[in-house]
């Protein structure tokens, strides 16, 4: 049994700042050495309404949009054991790099997925607090698709879902101990690992129709150990180039 205990609206100052995040050099508004063309920018249509904007800029930069969790007034981080569960819209433009993530003091970062329209059918689904990643290539990924997604910050194991079926668990975790604020955002590729967008292409988005995140009404009985050790890597699921397993 869990509880809901995040719901997102995406139009509270309460619940998100806008425009501003410390995964960015001194809190933005740009990152260049993480290969963006973000300019980041608190402006409402950038974020507010829950799609998520770029537009070009006449300096080489793009207005982007990104919202967190950190430094807003309820302050809402994510915790091991919960869940979150969100409905995106995926974008169609080269250059546009949407993601949803996590990120405190320097690092604590999961990846719910990230995306590259270049690489049409792929998620790039990522826990770097323990080093557990794939490539999750699936039919239901393509440009302009809507899919359902869920991650479980488990203390021995991540564990990802696509469309309700799970995809991946890394077998690794996050410990007991962890948490983290959200980030939702759109960068821009600045051509390094994937194309910067077409000369012509003037505006990138993409939409987070909702997000969610539940939490085990009765936490794992071994949830206070926080020096445990990383479970071992299970096996590959038939059909994917993912590891099977159960988060705790």
């Amino acid at each position: 049994m869990s509880d809901v205990v995040f719901t997102a609206d995406f139009t509270s100052a309460r619940q998100w700042v806008a425009g501003r995040s410390w995964a960015y050099p001194n809190g933005g508004p740009t990152n260049p050495d993480d290969n963006k063309l973000d300019y980041l920018t608190s402006d409402p249509a950038y974020s507010r309404g829950g799609t998520l904007r770029a537009t070009r800029r006449t300096d080489g930069w793009w207005n982007t949009g990104l919202l967190t969790t950190e430094g807003s007034a309820d302050a809402f981080a994510v915790r091991t054991g919960d869940q979150l569960r969100t409905r995106v819209r995926l974008p169609t433009g080269l250059g546009a790099w949407p993601a949803i993530w996590t990120w405190r003091d320097g690092g604590n970062e999961v990846d719910v997925f990230e995306y590259h329209p270049d690489n049409p059918d792929l998620l790039e689904l990522t826990n770097h607090v323990r080093q557990g990643h794939t490539y999750l290539h699936h039919p239901a990924v393509r440009p302009g698709a809507v899919v359902d997604l869920g991650v479980t910050f488990g203390r021995r194991s991540v564990v990802w879902t696509l469309n309700g079926t799970q995809v991946f668990a890394d077998g690794r975790g996050v410990g007991s101990g962890w948490y983290a604020y959200l980030i939702v955002n759109l960068s821009v590729c600045a051509g390094r690992y994937h194309p910067r967008p077409d000369p012509k292409t003037t505006e990138l988005s993409y939409r987070v129709e909702n997000l969610t995140v539940h939490r085990p009404v009765v936490p794992h009985a071994a949830a206070s150990h926080d020096d445990d050790e990383p479970a071992a890597e299970t096996g590959t699921q038939p059909g994917l180039s993912t590891a099977a397993g159960e988060a705790e």
